[in-house]
């Protein structure tokens, strides 16, 4: 899709599906990898699962490989949250990885509809512990505060992007 071909991650809740249609809006390449990209599967052997679960949730590595080989535009953006990115994060140019604080997190999360990840209340400790333990996200991305209004986590992102 790109020339060139980021990755953004984060925690759930931290603004991976906002930050992809704002990058959208703006014209650029974006997939919304949660939901073009993602099945459940063993995220070792990529064999689909009947169990879905967050460890489970993965993405499509042939078609992530053949999306960052097509080089129609000069950047594409691939958004959203894997349990096998480790198998295709070399794919990438770079990497970002959205932070938010843990007030921040909450108040997302009390927004949550109960039928969307996050909603129950399960899921939320699941989703708390991630978050203190970023023990679910690539480890050397660049950092981007994602607690800002979206407009400004989208610039800081295209600021990487552009070397500015």
């Amino acid at each position: 899709m790109g020339v060139r071909n980021y990755l953004i991650e984060g925690v759930s809740c931290t603004g991976k599906t906002t930050v992809c249609s704002e990058l959208q809006r703006r014209g650029y390449q974006a997939i919304h990898g949660d939901r073009e990209l993602a099945y459940q599967g063993d995220p070792e052997t990529g064999d689909p699962t009947a169990t879905a679960s967050h460890k489970n949730h993965i993405w499509d590595v042939e078609k992530v490989k053949a999306l960052v080989d097509n080089k129609d535009e000069p950047v594409t953006f691939f958004c959203g949250g894997s349990r096998n990115f480790s198998t295709f994060i070399d794919f990438f140019d770079g990497v970002f990885v959205l932070e938010v604080d843990r007030e921040t997190l909450n108040r997302r999360l009390d927004e949550r509809p109960e039928n969307e990840f996050g909603g129950k209340k399960s899921e939320r400790e699941l989703i708390a512990h991630l978050h203190q333990t970023k023990e679910d996200i690539p480890e050397n991305g660049i950092i981007i505060d994602a607690t800002r209004p979206i407009g400004h986590v989208v610039d800081a992102v295209i600021r990487e992007v552009e070397g500015g």
